[in-house]
């Protein structure tokens, strides 16, 4: 039996916590100054955890070892299997032609004002986009889109990295809180769910604000204050849809769908509101912008039944989540095998002498990817059924082939997750992840300013929000459960807080400069140099706001 103990080294939790943090240095060493690929770059800081386990922690080499499998399992399932069906969901869409129905949209809706059709592309689509897919697909898509209309390439990517802030901590189905849940809930699918749940509603609390002003930052950044003068009203309307409803969702829907509905509302509003209130001055926008004056522009026509149509999938998407989450919770997880995970179970306790989590649960029908299986072959089967005389072909067949080139294209990022949750695996059953809790618990009610930190670093470096919850959830849960000045509030705060530091360090991630870089031809080092001071900026006003939720504001949390 093996009990993990928060002083191993020396007895001394400050160096305790130092040597705990080596994994975490190894791993962004090797991607940031070594350059590494991040599967290789999490191998490596995996392999470092289990020395750190073995011979600092003294934890027998046989259970670090299955403490990295569980959370290899975890990782594979169910959180690769939800990215990868969010990812395939959207494929099937694009694979029938149907999107390029869906963009043609926005295009309408902005009624030929560049800098409206701009925001709604970058914030609205690309929203939709991370809902669904995300690991920079919505950059890829929409900075292409944009560009398309005439905006200059630097202008493109900046709009695209800042106005991906907003819809990431519910991305790819939610599943950075998923994740967090699951990190600090010792292996009961019950606590998991329930503590996801109450966390995406926190994130309720936060990431509105940041979507409330996001869209006003991207009209500044495409047509200067000019821009912001014209159209400041639309960009106000169009993230204030979203916020009201990202944060009704959270609150009281299904959290998977919050940026899936919150995007198809933000248009939809949008589109009333472009009906009654037109944008000032779009001749002189579009003459900045090198484009011909509206009344020589061509108008993009789309049939109604076409538009009906690439919307079918959101609306399918939408109503089996609803039906899952809503009608029938219950009966799906009664069907959750628990599974005492193999020589890990009774032979490892946390150093409050509890079990930290050794049964793993394979929820088949409660998992959201599958969910969004029946909903990608819902849609297969609409669209092969309406072709509009054969002009957009799709069979099951078709549908499936490019569900295995999906799980193909995502074999690094998901051999990624499954290393990154493995690490975060052994270092929490381990002791590492509680010594280094312990000691920034004693750093008082600082502490509620520096949260938001370890979630932007992690998802700076990571390229992703889901990896950074796996890395800190349970760091940042154990610290404010330490902290005594801390005890009036929930730790699901510093879970929530750790998210949107993510999200908001998600726009200087390598990973997302690059693939900015690589689809509006600029640089990845001038990018970083344009987008840190936005970064830094959100941070601060996030670290301000997670402090002022955890004392003065604590009442209006739920």
């Amino acid at each position: 039996m093996f009990q993990a103990v928060v002083d191993p080294v020396a007895g001394n939790l400050a160096l305790s916590a130092l040597v705990a943090c080596i994994p975490l240095a190894a791993f962004f060493i090797m991607l940031v100054g070594v350059k590494a690929k991040a599967h290789v770059s999490a191998a490596i800081a995996l392999f470092v955890a289990f020395l750190v386990a073995v011979f600092a922690f003294q934890m027998p080499a046989h259970l670090a070892f299955l403490s990295g499998l569980q959370g290899a399992c975890y990782g594979a399932f169910p959180i690769v299997f939800i990215i990868i069906m969010a990812v395939w969901f959207y494929e099937v869409t694009s694979v029938s032609g149907r999107s390029e129905d869906f963009k043609s949209l926005f295009d309408i809706v902005g009624g030929g004002d560049i800098r409206v059709q701009a925001v709604l592309i970058a914030f609205c689509f690309g929203g939709l986009l991370e809902a669904l897919a995300g690991f920079g697909a919505p950059i890829a898509i929409t900075a292409t889109m944009i560009l398309a209309l005439g905006v200059k390439p630097m202008k493109a990517a900046l709009a695209v990295l800042i106005a991906n802030t907003a819809p990431v901590a519910y991305g790819a189905a939610g599943t950075p809180i998923t994740t967090a849940g699951n990190m600090v809930a010792s292996g009961d699918a019950s606590v998991a769910l329930e503590t996801a749940q109450h966390v995406a509603a926190l994130v309720g609390y936060q990431a509105p604000l940041f979507a409330l002003v996001v869209p006003l930052l991207v009209l500044l950044i495409l047509d200067g204050r000019k821009g912001l003068r014209d159209c400041w009203l639309h960009a106000l309307v169009i993230g204030a849809s979203f916020a009201i409803v990202q944060w009704w969702c959270s609150n009281h829907f299904a959290y998977e769908l919050t940026d899936v509905c919150a995007a198809l509302v933000s248009l939809g509003v949008s589109v009333i509101f472009l009906k009654f209130v037109k944008p000032k001055n779009v001749n002189e926008a579009r003459e900045r912008f090198g484009m011909a004056p509206l009344h020589e522009a061509e108008a993009t026509n789309l049939p109604a039944v076409r538009a009906w149509m690439a919307l079918v999938p959101y609306i399918i998407v939408v109503a089996v989540f609803a039906v899952c989450k809503l009608g029938i919770p219950t009966l799906l997880a009664s069907t959750d095998i628990k599974i005492p995970f193999p020589g890990l179970a009774g032979n490892v306790l946390n150093a409050a002498g509890a079990d930290p989590g050794t049964t793993y649960t394979l929820n088949l029908l409660s998992n959201p990817g599958t969910m969004l299986f029946i909903a990608a072959v819902l849609t297969t089967i609409v669209y092969a059924l309406f072709t509009n005389k054969g002009m957009f072909k799709i069979t099951l067949g078709s549908s499936f082939k490019q569900l295995g080139q999906t799980f193909v294209a995502m074999r690094f990022s998901s051999l990624t997750i499954v290393l990154v949750l493995g690490l975060a695996y052994i270092m929490n059953f381990s002791g590492q992840t509680i010594s280094i809790g312990q000691f920034l618990a004693s750093t008082g009610a600082v502490f509620a300013l520096l949260s938001p930190m370890l979630g932007w670093v992690g998802t700076a470096v990571t390229g992703s929000d889901t990896s950074a919850n796996a890395l800190f959830s349970s760091l940042q849960y154990e610290a404010a459960q330490s902290n005594a000045s801390l005890s009036h509030v929930t730790p699901d705060l510093f879970l929530a807080s750790n998210t949107m530091g993510g999200v908001i360090g998600k726009m200087i991630s390598p990973q997302s400069l690059a693939i900015a870089a690589v689809t509006t031809g600029e640089t990845e080092s001038n990018l970083f140099k344009k987008v840190i001071p936005w970064s830094i900026g959100m941070l601060a006003v996030l670290c301000v706001l997670v402090f002022l939720q955890s004392h003065a504001l604590s009442f209006i949390l739920p």
